[in-house]
């Protein structure tokens, strides 16, 4: 502006400070620092040092005074042009930041167990409401540790013992022994747990422990025609008609209301796997966080407990 470059150091640097320049603007406006003062509600030596600053910050005279008069400097008119528009932009981004704060944006990184169906409609749900936030599911069946890898939050079966979490227990899941039609037609239907003896059955093995997971209403060892560790893979062999399979009800719902799945033995009616939302009780919670345990909450309708214990 007014073709005048202010000699402020080697190239272009951030003005030290905008409230210096807000004092400097007012005393523009204003004409005189008691005026300026009393918009500011300081006094007018308090004015005078802020301008002495911001001068010194510059390295140029932005005002001539003396005591009867005051006047703008070539340098002056051009940080007053420059300056107003460099608060604009400052409240700019201040209403930007004070909005982002509250309405949530950014990344959610969530665990989750390798459990498919597990909480899908909940996360569609929530990205419908928070399309601002994106999600990033990690499946594992490994008890990741949240806070050392940066999650936001997990998701857990079952109980543990870590003090340092905190927990909203979410709505739970059965599991349902299940065989395909065709495979019972070839079969036969088992009558009571001691007859899965006789059957092809399908198992889980945990990568975690190595151990056979338990099946609902059984106690007796049972013979294995398939181990697998993944959900999918024992679907996908029950809906073939290879065996018998224990799996949860959260990832076979299409399959038992299509029919290409029978469950069996009144397994539905079982007990059901408790299954729990984990988070850092010692970390400040982002406004994605915050909106992603208020929403949960609502869908679970469970209050938190605090300081969970979860199996490590």
């Amino acid at each position: 502006m007014n073709g005048v470059h202010l000699p402020i150091g080697k190239g272009e640097r951030v003005l030290a400070s905008l409230s210096e320049l807000a004092v400097f603007i007012a005393v523009a406006e204003q004409g005189s620092f008691v005026g300026a003062g009393r918009v500011l509600g300081v006094s007018a030596s308090a004015v005078g040092k802020r301008i002495s600053r911001l001068e010194a910050d510059l390295g140029v005279r932005l005002l001539q005074r003396n005591t009867r008069s005051l006047a703008l400097t070539a340098e002056g008119e051009t940080v007053l042009s420059r300056g107003r528009s460099l608060l604009d932009e400052a409240e700019s981004l201040r209403v930007v930041l004070e909005r982002s704060s509250r309405q949530p944006g950014g990344v959610l990184r969530l665990s989750l167990p390798p459990i498919g169906g597990v909480l899908m409609a909940e996360l569609a749900a929530f990205r419908q409401r928070y399309p601002e936030v994106a999600l990033e599911l990690d499946y594992s069946e490994r008890n990741v540790d949240i806070i050392e890898e940066g999650f936001d939050a997990a998701i857990r079966v079952g109980a543990g013992d870590d003090g340092k979490l905190r927990s909203l227990a979410l709505p739970g899941f059965r599991r349902l022994i299940v065989a395909a039609p065709d495979y019972l037609v070839r079969h036969g239907q088992p009558r009571s747990a001691a007859q899965l003896a006789e059957h092809q059955l399908i198992h889980y093995r945990s990568p975690n422990s190595g151990k056979l997971e338990a099946w609902p209403l059984v106690n007796a060892e049972l013979p294995r025609a398939l181990v697998c560790n993944s959900v999918h893979a024992r679907l996908d062999f029950a809906l073939q008609g290879q065996g018998i399979a224990c799996l949860p009800d959260i990832s076979i719902r299409r399959e038992l209301d299509d029919g290409s799945l029978r469950p069996l033995l009144g397994s539905e009616n079982g007990e059901k796997v408790a299954l729990r939302l984990l988070w850092p009780s010692s970390r400040g919670l982002s406004a994605r966080m915050e909106a992603f345990l208020g929403f949960m909450r609502e869908r679970s309708g469970a209050a938190p407990c605090e300081n969970f214990k979860v199996r490590a």
